[in-house]
């Protein structure tokens, strides 16, 4: 071979390989934090914690100032998943189970447990050509799978998992830990460092900041220093605990900027519900109850406002959380986006990523978010409605039977036959709440009574939509005792089907 033809293969072998670089999807790093609220970040408004790393990967990245998950954590982890609402996936509640079977609406019945054949967005990735990995927080099954804590390493694969870290050690979770968000952050990037040959899809999932909280000694004392106490809300451990998570945020940037796969990454950092405004003491109503039950505080956290109420309710104190997307080689930096999105939008958008093509038969609720990222609009997007769907009691957070729909800057709630104001004072009836958002974030002004055009045809899409999923609207409880109503339970009746 002469030497001028050595050249010129080797030059075709090195465009070769650079063309097959810019030509790979890109690695996708998806965390997930537990019940932290809108307000949390600097970036959001938050005045309490410095939140610096997660304010530049804003600063760096695209901000959605609308997104929505659904108010629990075994929800929005299942709607991550499937890339399904609820109303479709079937898992509206947190599990193992527990309700209040004599409650005056009834419950709809729901999956608890999530199934090995759900083609998951790492299941799908996987047959993308990726890599896949989980760390920290399952909360999908209780068995031979996995549990709250951690998907099991031996079932991983069944769930499109090439590996799962193991479970978080308990010792995380005691006074001074960091409910392992620094643990986890170092499994995530031992994968990727074990990883690199491949596109990779990471999900790391927190424990943080969800309650018990605990904190760093350092970090509590921090914010007792600065007059902060045990009280809420804003309590000294719970700004702690928001501190620990920005600080993991910065060690996984510099850990994949070390490793050289920081470019070459989207990042897509939310949290799986709003934040714990305040939390309430069910036991307050058993039996016996006065005829105008009302709930009463048992701990507060954070102060969500603007945002009205916190995690497990159905407005946007609940629903509505941080955002953040960030591909330093192709997005754009600095954006801010306000058009309404929600986590089911994050499969297709994955999928659109590593050019995948979804399998069929299982149909995705939400939408790719690329042409919105880098255009700053997609007329898909244009008056396209987001649900939640939520017949079940959870009197933590005063969640009654209930549903939403959100169109444009109008939202609308049904509550299907009872409810706790404001005050969380237990009003029963059917009820129906209008809300424009632009105007009234913090969900004041009921327009249903002023607004009946708009309230109507919300009303008509929320119960087509159920309609299309297949999904009930919970009537009257059969099995009502007045007297029990308020009685929370883990021993399933023997009238609780099964889905």
């Amino acid at each position: 071979m002469t030497g001028s033809l050595r050249s010129i293969l080797l030059v075709l072998l090195f465009a070769t390989s650079v063309c097959a670089k810019e030509a790979s999807p890109p690695n996708i790093m998806l965390v997930l934090t537990d019940d932290q609220g809108w307000t949390t970040l600097g970036c959001y408004g938050g005045k309490h914690v410095p939140t610096p790393n997660l304010d530049q990967l804003a600063a760096d990245g695209v901000r959605f100032t609308d997104a929505y998950v659904t108010s629990q954590c075994t929800p929005t982890r299942a709607t991550l998943l499937s890339g399904q609402y609820t109303k479709r996936n079937g898992m509206w509640h947190v599990i193992p189970w527990y309700g209040c079977p004599w409650a005056r609406v009834e419950e709809v019945p729901f999956v608890e447990q999530f199934p090995r054949d759900q083609p998951t967005i790492a299941a799908q990735l996987r047959q993308a050509g990726y890599t896949t990995g989980i760390a920290g927080k399952w909360h999908l099954n209780h068995g031979v799978d996995g549990n709250y804590n951690a998907l099991k390493p031996e079932s991983a694969a069944h769930y499109g998992f090439d590996f799962a870290a193991p479970e978080l050690p308990q010792e995380h979770f005691q006074p001074g830990g960091d409910r392992g968000v620094n643990w986890l952050t170092d499994q995530a990037l031992g994968f990727v460092e074990q990883n690199r040959e491949r596109p990779w899809f990471f999900y790391l999932s927190h424990h943080m900041i969800h309650g018990k909280v605990v904190a760093p000694k350092q970090l509590e004392d921090k914010y007792r220093q600065q007059g902060y106490t045990d009280e809420g809300p804003n309590r000294a451990v719970y700004l702690a605990g928001l501190e620990a998570i920005d600080l993991s945020i910065g060690k996984l940037i510099a850990g994949l900027k070390e490793l050289g796969e920081y470019e070459e990454t989207v990042i897509i950092f939310l949290s799986d519900n709003g934040g714990i405004d305040w939390r309430l003491d069910h036991r307050s109503l058993e039996q016996p109850h006065p005829d105008a039950p009302k709930l009463a505080v048992d701990i507060y956290e954070y102060d969500n406002a603007p945002l009205r109420a916190g995690k497990g309710s159905i407005y946007e104190g609940g629903v509505r959380v941080p955002l953040i997307v960030s591909w330093p080689k192709k997005w754009p930096a600095g954006k801010v986006i306000q058009t309404p999105v929600h986590a089911v939008d994050l499969a297709p958008t994955c999928f659109q990523l590593a050019g995948h093509k979804p399998v069929e038969g299982h149909p995705l609720d939400g939408l790719d978010l690329s042409e919105l990222i880098t255009k700053g609009t997609d007329p898909s997007f244009t008056d396209r409605p987001i649900y939640q769907y939520s017949p079940i009691y959870d009197l933590n957070w005063g969640l009654t039977p209930c549903a939403s729909i959100r169109v444009g800057d109008f939202k609308l709630i049904e509550f299907f036959g009872d409810r706790f104001d404001g005050s969380h004072q237990y009003v029963p009836g059917h009820r129906i709440e209008l809300y424009n958002l632009s105007r009234d974030l913090s969900e004041q002004n009921d327009l249903s009574q002023t607004m009946p055009a708009v309230r109507d045809k919300l009303l008509k899409q929320l119960r087509d939509g159920m309609h299309e999923a297949e999904v009930s609207v919970p009537g009257l409880n059969s099995h009502y005792q007045p007297a029990r109503a308020f009685e929370t339970t883990r021993a399933k009746p023997d009238w609780v089907a099964v889905p």
